[in-house]
């Protein structure tokens, strides 16, 4: 079983100093659905783990293990690092204070949900010269790891068009979803996976157009929308998302284009992957390996606890995922005015790794 630990100093019969280490402990705030995708794999890694909740702490505990604390003042006395894994809103409290207790932080997606509060993070962590990782786990999947890969040796050529969708039940079971002010929707708590994912690939955007459109009643709604973006490269990425009725099962797609071939994903079809390549250097269309049976939330867990035993940066920054806030805010302005919205100076957009 892998480990991971953080080195202290101990006296050897010598009197010289000796190094050790001892098990990271991590503090887990929150115990609805995700957090039963971050408690076992940081178990697994070797943590102690101790979990706080207003509700669900014990149940989760008693599940996979861990130690559960009555009060967040408690949890943060007790831990060196902080995962929290909480609803949208509640994000950009949590991780702020954690952060002003001096404890590296990992924050499930969206980091925050406005453009004020994710820099305010990213910036706060930066003064302090704490970690700070929003969980973007898609960027961990096999599929899109083999995207990257493929687009980062050139297989694809210049990309040309990237097509993206993800859909899904409607989140019925908890209210919030549903409040655009509060989760953002569809493009923020859906679809900014995939929006993260055409930037890192395609790199910086410099205009996002957004349309969406509802149907049903409160007890089966539907919610589809597309967003569009235009990168700096010229590139474009259509993004589409889905929140259906409750019988939909959850898929993935993409296909992307470039002057040298075309890759495609589709979770739904018996290939998972399709590509036609005229590159020399690979004759059959062979693609980098990526292990599918390695679980997603595992590796980026175990890749933002190396980082906070001092490993390399992980795959994917603060600033990064505060860019990802940005295009996705962008896009719901862009539904209000039905207008498309330039970003910024993108050059000075974070650049994919």
């Amino acid at each position: 079983m892998p480990t991971i630990s953080s080195p202290a100093h101990l006296s050897s019969p010598d009197g010289k100093t000796a190094m050790t280490h001892t098990p990271l402990r991590i503090g887990l705030i929150g115990a609805g659905g995700i957090s039963h995708s971050h408690l076992p794999h940081l178990l697994t890694l070797g943590a102690d783990v101790y979990v706080y909740s207003e509700a669900g702490a014990a149940e989760l505990v008693a599940l996979y293990g861990g130690t559960v604390v009555d009060t967040l003042d408690e949890l943060l006395a007790a831990v060196d690092f902080v995962d929290v894994a909480t609803p949208t809103f509640t994000h950009h409290a949590l991780v702020k204070r954690a952060l002003e207790a001096g404890k590296h932080v990992i924050s499930e997606k969206p980091l925050a949900r406005t453009d004020a509060e994710v820099d305010e993070l990213a910036g706060l962590a930066d003064e302090l010269g704490l970690m700070l990782f929003p969980a973007h786990v898609v960027r961990f999947f096999p599929e899109y790891v083999l995207l990257k890969e493929a687009v980062a040796s050139g297989r694809l050529g210049d990309l040309a068009v990237l097509r993206f969708s993800r859909s899904g039940a409607f989140p019925t079971r908890t209210p919030w979803f549903a409040d655009r002010a509060l989760s953002g929707g569809i493009i923020m708590d859906q679809m900014i996976h995939d929006i993260d994912i055409a930037r890192w690939v395609a790199g910086p955007v410099e205009r996002v157009s957004a349309v969406s459109s509802h149907a049903g009643d409160a007890t089966t709604p539907v919610e589809a929308a597309h967003v569009l973006l235009t990168h700096s490269s010229g590139a474009i990425s259509h993004i589409a998302g889905i929140w259906g009725p409750s019988h939909l099962p959850f898929t993935t797609e993409y296909s992307v284009t470039g002057t040298e071939g075309s890759l495609a994903h589709s979770s739904a079809a018996e290939r998972n992957y399709i590509s036609h390549l005229a590159s020399t250097d690979a004759p059959s269309g062979l693609l980098p390996e990526v292990d599918p049976a390695e679980n997603p939330y595992f590796a980026e867990l175990r890749e933002f606890t190396d980082a906070f035993g001092g490993g390399a940066a992980p795959r994917v920054s603060a600033a990064e995922g505060a860019e990802a806030v940005r295009l996705a805010n962008a896009a719901l302005l862009s539904l209000e005015t039905g207008q498309p919205v330039d970003i910024e100076s993108p050059s000075a957009q974070a650049t994919g790794k």
